[in-house]
């Protein structure tokens, strides 16, 4: 038997048509972290180009940031635990800047 991660939150994953705008905070994380690369593109490990396509459309109500991110901002978030059948597992903890 598995054992549940631990987390304050689980957060529906939405959908939205078209693609959303990263912030450029969350391009230099990803850019800093070797997700991204210089010319903003994508490169998550283990993330099939069409998984990607789909994750860019994809958005979460954060409880933590009281706001509505996009899912990869919140892929890449210290609080992200897992994914689970259109949830997100998040520990809510507050986020220092």
């Amino acid at each position: 038997m598995v054992d549940e991660l631990e987390h304050k939150h689980e957060v529906p994953v939405k959908t939205r048509e078209g693609r959303q705008k990263l912030p450029d905070s969350v391009k230099e994380i990803l850019k800093d972290g070797g997700m991204m690369d210089e010319k903003g593109k994508l490169k998550l490990k283990g993330v099939s180009p069409k998984m990607l396509k789909r994750m860019k459309q994809e958005y979460v109500e954060c409880p933590v940031l009281k706001d509505e991110i996009h899912f990869i901002q919140c892929f890449v978030c210290p609080n992200f635990q897992s994914r689970v059948m259109g949830s997100v597992l998040c520990k809510g903890e507050p986020l220092k800047d």
